[in-house]
């Protein structure tokens, strides 16, 4: 157990001289933070609670560098809380335990406490769990921060006794405001001019610290420089990266956005997502599946070519590798997107499997049992099958292949474009055969 002023040490520590920069801007005050009016302005969620000094458990959810950690300090100190840190990379089951008996130990004093766990979806199953009995007693407030989707990265019964709120990217405004503030805690310097603030700006992509860090940076290399330009910026930078949180949210909104561009047969926009991807560092083998994927899902028969295509250009993707190969997931891409579209197959599969899963075990009917025994034979297996290949243009017309009760179910109904306006044509002929034979009996 930690001794007394341990428990009670200061809940606002000022950052020492030589910390890094985006620790000594971190805000002491609500109103010192920079962007999330949506969560922080009057009458919003974390402002109320804020302002009413009742702090219920929450999921704090976003991209790096957008003021979680500052936001769980600050609603910490309004209610007068004893802020206990954790990070999920680092910590484990012991920690938990001696968070709990620290917050037992301020409860008994009087005082209320915070658990903040940092990238708590680097947690598993049972370190999250090991909250919950904690969070549902009120011992202690427990937020959680998160970069991923808490949907798929939080444990549901702690997603039920948190309620989670969405912070955004930093805009160009809100950035540059903040540009400001380093500049002036630096002494007024590095001065950027318009065109090198605007490239920092783009380069932090509504990442705060990554912000400050370059800042930091091009003041470190640059001492007494009274006008920093873009020449000194590439010196600093060097290439200029993209946030792309390779297997995180954002990654899959804009594999999402690909996906849905290829769907609403856009060529142009389906290249920049796929390029947008790439850039990030997306391995592009796994782009190859997901054309793989597009192809089987939102092309289907009405072009079964594009199936096809997508896996060629898998192959040529593993016989060239990169750059080359990346040309062939881009040709891929636009055939897909500009292909007659069908999810008709997609959809027919999805609803008969879900029928097969929540029906019961239908028997298969007599005439499409296997008979290899007299026995089965004797049975009446496979008696009255019709060998389609001895009727008349290879079709038995009549015949019903479903279990008793599903004979008038039809699940793959075709779109009228591509090849399945053909298909859609075939199909209606075999079932004006099948009403005449039906109506001869």
């Amino acid at each position: 157990m930690p001794a007394q002023d341990t428990l009670f040490a200061d809940e606002a520590p000022v950052a020492p001289p030589g910390a890094p920069l985006a620790e000594r801007l971190r805000p002491h005050t609500l109103d010192e933070v920079v962007g999330q009016r949506h969560l922080l302005a009057a009458g919003r969620p974390l402002r109320v609670a804020f302002e009413s000094g009742r702090l219920p458990s929450m999921i704090l959810w976003g991209p790096p560098g957008v003021g979680k950690t500052t936001l769980a300090r600050l609603l910490a100190r309004a209610t007068g809380a004893h802020f206990i840190a954790l990070s999920a990379v680092l910590a484990g089951v012991k920690d938990i335990r001696d968070a709990v008996e620290q917050a037992q130990a301020l409860r008994r004093a009087g005082r209320a406490t915070v658990v903040f766990v940092d990238e708590v979806h680097r947690f598993n199953k049972s370190q999250q769990d090991a909250f919950l009995p904690h969070v549902e007693s009120g011992l202690f407030t427990f937020i959680g921060a998160t970069t991923e989707n808490p949907s798929f990265e939080v444990n549901s019964a702690l997603l039920s006794r948190a309620g989670v709120h969405v912070l955004k990217a930093l805009d160009e405004a809100e950035l540059g405001a903040l540009i400001d503030r380093a500049v002036a805690l630096l002494g007024g310097a590095p001065v950027l001019d318009a065109a090198a603030r605007a490239r920092v700006i783009e380069h932090a992509d509504g990442d705060a610290r990554r912000l400050l860090n370059v800042i930091e940076n091009l003041a470190a290399a640059n001492p007494g420089a009274a006008v920093l330009g873009e020449a000194e910026l590439e010196a600093t930078l060097g290439e200029m990266l993209r946030r792309g949180d390779k297997g995180g949210d954002i990654f899959y909104d804009t594999i999402s956005a690909l996906h849905k561009s290829v769907r609403g047969s856009d060529p142009d926009a389906t290249l920049y997502w796929l390029a947008r991807l790439l850039d990030a560092g997306m391995d592009p083998r796994y782009a190859a599946r997901r054309l793989v994927r597009m192809a089987s899902e939102d092309i289907g028969l009405a072009d079964p070519r594009a199936l096809r295509l997508a896996l060629d250009a898998a192959e040529v993707y593993e016989r060239l590798g990169s750059p080359e190969g990346e040309l062939a997931l881009a040709e891929a891409a636009v055939y897909l997107a500009v292909a007659p579209k069908s999810n008709a197959v997609y959809k027919a599969w999805g609803e008969v499997r879900e029928l097969v899963r929540r029906d019961g075990t239908r028997p298969v009917p007599p005439h499409l049992r296997n008979a290899p025994t007299r026995l089965m034979k004797d049975l009446g297996h496979g008696a009255g099958y019709r060998y389609a290949h001895d009727e008349a243009g290879g079709y038995a017309a009549g015949e019903t292949y479903l279990p008793e009760g599903l004979a008038a179910r039809r699940w793959y109904e075709p779109v009228p474009r591509g090849l399945e306006q053909r298909i859609g044509q075939r199909l209606a002929e075999l079932r004006t055969l099948d009403d005449e034979a039906k109506a001869s009996r």
